[in-house]
């Protein structure tokens, strides 16, 4: 009986280490996550929209167009820029795509993919944020996420996602309320 014995073949490759980071990753460059309001968009001057009663969730994000950009978050979205994907994820509702991209335009930024809450879902910030950044690791690297909802970043910093908190734009009670309790931004 013969036996034939194969031909050598190139050695088998070694796979990298898995990353420490808990998610699959399947991209070359990771992903610099921005939230909108509050980290890029200065929404002082819509505030009051909210502070009424009944809230004036239609003109608060008619005025976002209107919203003068934050210096800080703009310069480290540029930083990140030269390393990472941009890609945006906001709590304003998808109704408010187009503004949004006309806006992220009008400021020069880098386009990417924008996550946007569906028009129906009023779940806190906190809930919606840490869903999409789960399903957005399935598929890609995080390599920051960038926010201002102290809630938001302590519960991505849970989930174990590189987070900068955006602590330069002055704080606001009424947005804070409509991120967490009535699920609006």
């Amino acid at each position: 009986m013969t036996h034939l014995t194969p031909a050598p073949g190139p050695k088998p490759r070694r796979e990298p280490p898995a990353p420490a980071y808990p998610f699959r990753v399947t991209d070359k460059r990771p992903l610099a996550l921005f939230d909108l309001d509050g980290t890029l968009a200065d929404t002082a001057h819509r505030q009051g929209f909210l502070r009424r009663r009944p809230r004036d969730w239609n003109a608060f994000f008619a005025a976002a167009v209107d919203d003068p950009p934050l210096a800080a978050g703009i310069a480290l979205l540029l930083e990140q820029a030269r390393h990472c994907e941009i890609g945006y994820l906001t709590g304003r509702p998808e109704r408010c795509r187009a503004d949004t991209e006309a806006w992220l335009a009008a400021q020069g930024l880098p386009k990417g993919r924008i996550w946007m809450r569906r028009n129906d879902d009023r779940r806190p910030a906190r809930h919606t944020k840490l869903q999409v950044l789960h399903d957005i690791a399935a598929h890609r690297t995080v390599g920051v996420f960038v926010d201002d909802d102290e809630l938001v970043c302590d519960a991505a910093e849970r989930a174990g996602f590189p987070v900068v908190r955006a602590d330069w734009a002055r704080p606001s009670a009424a947005l804070k309320d409509a991120q967490e309790r009535a699920g609006r931004t």
